[in-house]
């Protein structure tokens, strides 16, 4: 009987491992879908989600098209982390912090909370103004920044792609620990519960909900609860952290991109205070997880390059 020749055993192979890498992307992609439903623990939902990214570097080859599949593989395993902890929203209420991060604002804001002093000072107890519905606009459009100038980066400068990936999702993914070891209040939350605010102060208005219902009208309520999958995630405010990381990267692209990248971050911190979305703290918080993240970029790099390489190799294997 003739043995199988080498390419036959090779191309077997390399077809049994594109096989495993898809049922490691499949798998997951259905975890977070499916987690509530089965019961599927905490570890094994999130282990699962952060394999697909890697995985998909080994089913497909190196393209623009694999680049963006990846970053979502990566977003789709973040989004599952970050909603875990409101899966049990009485648990999260009973772990949340709401005290400490007033007490710093009050500090920083010379015995009133920033976000008090400016929505007393400029704001209309029943009107959205004109500035408002941009700051609000601002805090919606964050959404795309992130992830759009990744993509900016991969579609101009794809040699600085690999970079940027690494410190948007890095920084991502760490305040994702964050929101399960230290659950915090934002100040909207804090004061429904009477905990920010005094007798001479009217409450924080929650500006983002009430020119949502205006403007979305019946949608919403389906749009926010799809976004806001977990309202006590507020230490550090990644929102200003991703668009701080943005700032960065554009600004290593050129200068007017820079320009437009950190007027964009600076605007949203203000919007994000003012909004009552986030505290002053939540914003330092935020700025020092992407500052940190950026300095260790050297030092993790050589680890991560090894890691990288012995990716490649399986895939090499993969597309023989």
């Amino acid at each position: 009987m003739r043995q199988p020749s080498y390419t036959a055993r090779a191309l077997r192979k390399s077809k049994a491992i594109r096989a495993a890498a898809w049922t490691v992307v499949a798998a997951g992609v259905a975890a977070p879908l499916v987690r509530r439903r089965t019961r599927l623990p905490k570890p094994v939902v999130l282990a699962t989600a952060a394999a697909a990214p890697v995985a998909v570097c080994v089913a497909l080859p190196r393209t623009r098209a694999r680049d963006v599949a990846t970053c979502a593989l990566q977003m789709w395993a973040y989004l599952a982390a970050y909603e875990m902890p409101h899966d049990d929203p009485e648990a999260l209420a009973r772990r949340v912090r709401i005290d400490y991060p007033v007490r710093i604002d009050r500090a920083l804001g010379l015995g009133v909370p920033p976000t008090l002093r400016l929505q007393r000072l400029l704001s209309a107890p029943g009107e959205t103004r004109r500035v408002e519905k941009v700051l609000v606009w601002t805090h919606w459009l964050w959404f795309a920044v992130p992830h759009g100038t990744t993509a900016y980066v991969l579609l101009r400068r794809r040699e600085r792609f690999g970079h940027a990936a690494a410190t948007t999702y890095a920084v991502f993914d760490l305040g994702a620990v964050v929101y399960h070891l230290l659950p915090t209040a934002p100040p909207w939350y804090a004061a429904e519960r009477g905990r920010l605010g005094d007798r001479r102060t009217p409450p924080v208005r929650r500006m983002m909900v009430e020119y949502g219902e205006q403007f979305w009208k019946h949608r919403w309520g389906p749009l926010y609860s799809l976004l806001g999958g977990n309202p006590l995630a507020a230490m550090p405010s990644l929102h200003f952290a991703t668009s701080v990381n943005a700032a960065h990267l554009l600004a290593e692209s050129g200068p007017v991109q820079g320009a437009i990248g950190w007027t964009y971050a600076l605007t949203l911190g203000l919007a994000l205070v003012y909004l009552g979305e986030h505290y002053v703290a939540d914003l330092l918080a935020g700025l020092a997880l992407t500052e940190g993240v950026r300095a260790l970029a050297p030092v993790v790099g050589p680890a991560l390059e090894r890691a990288a390489g012995v990716v490649q190799a399986i895939e090499v294997k993969a597309h023989a």
